[in-house]
């Protein structure tokens, strides 16, 4: 079954075109950074084994790793409600990976030509490669499932938003900041709490790659900002701040730009999800208004409806301390974010030992 979106026709861009004729490398670490991501490159087709099936018989997000399984609407469901909603759940969310993926080829393609040193080319070249080898693995995953939801507008909101920007930093900021923290929690969490082989494999050889590309940004990135005119700098903090407030909704939070929260109707694309989620319910056999309730209920008896084991907290733990060691969080948009009951936590501890989940030595 597909459940796909309208064809979109597209938009012009204000990026422009850095040439550089100096090809002397002035920024070891990106070199560094470069060798790896040439070191560390796999093929879809021959590197993972697409011969094993997707046991329909075992959930793909399983137990408490389900965290709407903690809801007591979903204990009143019935058996086959519950496998549905789990099964459709997990689509959607892959479904999102694959779709934030393109659109991660889409902006590593743009630095390519924006950024300005020679090094910083090279680099985003090998990102360029990564994120189409990802757009192919979740497709190729997600034919298996047979079920490929439509792109998070809230997603699609921030990306259109970062290639539209006019700056390469801002690019930077908005993907390889926020969106990639966003994926490289999403796949680390989906690790933790798949039951599918398949799933875990493909999880863990993306995660390599979005460590790499978060840690470019900060190399890159926080550099750019510390050489900035002051103004250029906020306008650019402006722009991270922004990004935080798209992706709320879709990080089950409310959106502090409006009157859209967890206990909005998820019918009209507000709430835990969006138009997409709503399929899912719908699909499930589950009315998106009792669902809605099911929320506030769970809220109201003080149940979280995150998943338990292992979870990193996304915005709390990647997103927010790698803004914040690179300068994209100033004074001025900090004092914003406490005025909207943000929490910025500025702790790189969770974020680091993520990042260094390519070379193998840590471990959450």
């Amino acid at each position: 079954m597909a459940i796909t979106a309208e064809t979109d026709q597209g938009y012009k861009t204000a990026m422009g075109v850095a040439w550089e004729f100096d090809y002397d490398v002035d920024v070891q670490a990106l070199e560094n950074l470069y060798e790896k991501a040439k070191a560390l490159q796999w093929n879809v087709t021959e590197d993972i084994d697409w011969d094993r099936e997707v046991d329909p018989s075992r959930p793909i997000l399983e137990g408490e790793g389900f965290g709407l399984s903690q809801m007591p609407l979903f204990q009143r469901l019935s058996k086959t409600q519950q496998d549905d909603l789990r099964a459709h759940t997990a689509a959607y969310r892959l479904s999102q990976f694959m779709h934030g993926e393109q659109g991660a080829l889409m902006t590593a393609a743009t630095l390519s030509h924006s950024v300005p040193d020679y090094e910083a080319k090279l680099y985003s070249a090998t990102q360029t490669m990564d994120e189409a080898r990802h757009v192919e693995v979740f497709q190729k995953y997600l034919d298996k499932l047979a079920i490929v939801y439509p792109m998070s507008p809230f997603l699609k909101d921030l990306i259109d938003a970062t290639l539209k920007s006019d700056h390469w930093v801002k690019i930077a900021i908005g993907m390889n900041i926020v969106v990639e923290g966003i994926a490289m929690g999403a796949f680390h969490n989906m690790k933790r709490v798949t039951g599918c082989d398949l799933l875990r494999d493909i999880t863990e050889l993306t995660m390599r790659d979005e460590a790499r590309h978060v840690a470019f940004g900060y190399l890159y990135v926080g550099h750019a900002l510390g050489e900035m005119h002051p103004d250029d700098r906020e306008e650019a903090a402006d722009f991270a701040l922004a990004a935080i407030d798209m992706m709320a909704p879709t990080l089950g939070r409310e959106d502090p730009r409006s009157s859209r929260g967890s206990g909005g109707d998820p019918r009209s694309g507000t709430g835990r999800g969006d138009p997409g989620f709503v399929k899912v319910l719908v699909h499930s056999g589950i009315d998106p208004l009792d669902f809605a309730a099911g929320v506030r209920e769970a809220k109201e008896a003080g149940i979280s409806l995150e998943p338990r084991r292992g979870t990193v907290r996304i915005m709390e733990d990647l997103v927010m301390p790698a803004l914040s060691r690179v300068g994209a969080i100033t004074d001025r948009t900090h004092e914003i974010l406490k005025e909207r009951g943000v929490e910025v936590n500025r702790d790189t501890s969770v974020l680091e030992k993520l990042e260094e989940v390519e070379t193998g030595t840590a471990e959450l």
